[in-house]
């Protein structure tokens, strides 16, 4: 059984299209669902929240998006037990949600950050980085303007002590506080990141190390399934 993936699209959505493709291209089974919607397609294994300006990036970036009609049905999929994936743009309309800790300010340069990062896996512990090696070096775009991540000190404790740092920059373009490029949930179900794998898993993207996670995912799927 392959992987059930629904990929949310808000007005301003950009990279909705390329989340698809990535999951199709590890086996995914793929449903595009739009921001009004007040319920998800039964029988998700994962919810994906691609990158963007989803609506234009006013208020602050993903605030908007974070109390649309479908986020409702993705809060209460993620409370129970549903994987949930979200990039940039997606990373900030998690922490919005509350469903991730901390905050993502403006770019310590104060500009766009566009361009390919060398990054390190932090933690192997996931559906998502379960197929990297912890350690491990990757090469990924990123392209944003507000991707400095900020935690008060106890929460940077608390995600460093439960091993849910899950990426690190090893070149850090924005200023996040310990080079901090992607955060899991306390049940690990949940990621939030700033790099775009979706935009590295064919040789014509320049490289392809952004297949593993959506590799993982496709595999944790098809566990579940046989220990059911």
């Amino acid at each position: 059984m392959s992987l059930a993936a629904g990929v949310l699209v808000f007005p301003g959505s950009n990279c909705d299209r390329d989340m698809a493709v990535a999951l199709r291209r590890a086996g995914a089974d793929v449903t595009m669902v739009w921001h009004k919607e007040t319920g998800l397609p039964r029988g998700l294994d994962l919810v994906a929240i691609p990158g963007g300006f989803s609506f234009g990036d006013y208020l602050r970036c993903g605030a908007i998006a974070a109390r649309s009609p479908i986020m409702r049905a993705v809060v209460d999929f993620a409370r129970s037990g549903g994987h949930v994936l979200g990039v940039c743009n997606g990373f900030q309309v998690l922490i919005e949600a509350g469903l991730l800790p901390g905050a993502l300010m403006r770019n310590a340069g104060l500009k766009f950050v566009c361009r390919t990062v060398e990054l390190e896996v932090a933690t192997a512990d996931s559906a998502f980085t379960r197929l990297w090696t912890r350690g491990e070096r990757l090469s990924l775009p990123v392209a944003h303007h507000d991707g400095n991540y900020i935690a008060d000190a106890a929460t940077l404790a608390r995600l460093e002590g439960e091993d849910r740092i899950a990426l690190r920059y090893l070149e850090n373009p924005n200023g996040s506080v310990a080079d901090i490029a992607g955060v899991l949930s306390q049940n690990r179900r949940v990621l939030g990141m700033m790099p775009h794998p979706e935009r590295a898993v064919e040789a014509a993207h320049g490289g392809t190390d952004g297949a593993a996670l959506f590799g993982g995912l496709a595999l944790a799927a098809e566990t579940m399934v046989q220990q059911a």
